[in-house]
């Protein structure tokens, strides 16, 4: 048993240094010299959990939703939910900060066969928009998948704009700014109402002129 907590525990070092040296240096910038160097193990360690960094980086990569936590609300207010919790999160969890560095990097490690973060991240927004065009908070002739394919790579053109600006610290405002925008096109009105309101700065009461949330 203990042999086996710390096998446990040498691989979680192993993904935190990982995530720390590519979100620091990207994947071709980061060894497996650095990254043993960082957690302070052996490269036998390494090679002992990870056959190679590729296979390192994809498991940083798959890692990435299951980081992510929200309050538990369903529908549209859960779709918005979980991008704000990534986005403020992002910041503070280094695995969440070595997925955002990869992500331009992933032709290098990641097998087409295994899908990419792109796709996680479709597949963490449909269940949410799925249950929104049941409940009828989207507005007719929506289409869920492609709104979920949308909102991903507008939350990736976002995270990457953020580090050149503000190191990420703007992110979060970023996606409210977003959906400030989108919510309009694509929800009811009272639903978007219902969500804006969640996401108003205190003091401001969002509402609905001629279609556009104001």
């Amino acid at each position: 048993m203990a042999q086996q907590e710390r096998s446990v525990r040498t691989r979680a070092a192993i993904l935190r240094a990982g995530a720390e040296v590519f979100a620091e240096l990207g994947f071709a910038g980061a060894s497996v010299s650095k990254i043993t160097r960082r957690a302070n193990l052996t490269l036998g360690a390494l090679y002992f959990h990870f056959e190679s960094k590729e296979q390192l980086a994809r498991e940083i990569v798959r890692a990435q939703p299951a980081l992510v936590t929200s309050e538990a609300a369903t529908g549209l207010r859960g779709a918005v939910d979980i991008t704000l919790a990534w986005a403020t999160q992002l910041t503070r969890d280094p695995l969440l900060l070595a997925g955002a560095r990869l992500v331009m990097d992933q032709e290098y490690f990641v097998r087409s066969e295994e899908g990419n973060s792109y796709r996680q991240w479709t597949e963490v927004l449909l269940p949410y928009l799925q249950e929104a065009y049941a409940q009828g908070e989207l507005r007719s002739g929506v289409k869920v998948l492609p709104l979920a394919q949308l909102v991903v790579n507008a939350c990736t053109g976002a995270q990457m704009n953020s580090q050149l600006d503000s190191e990420r610290r703007d992110l979060p405002e970023r996606l409210r700014q977003m959906w400030t925008l989108l919510l309009p096109l694509v929800a009811t009105e009272e639903a978007a109402e219902r969500v804006m309101e969640a996401l108003a700065p205190l003091g401001h009461e969002p509402h609905v002129v001629d279609g556009t949330m104001v």
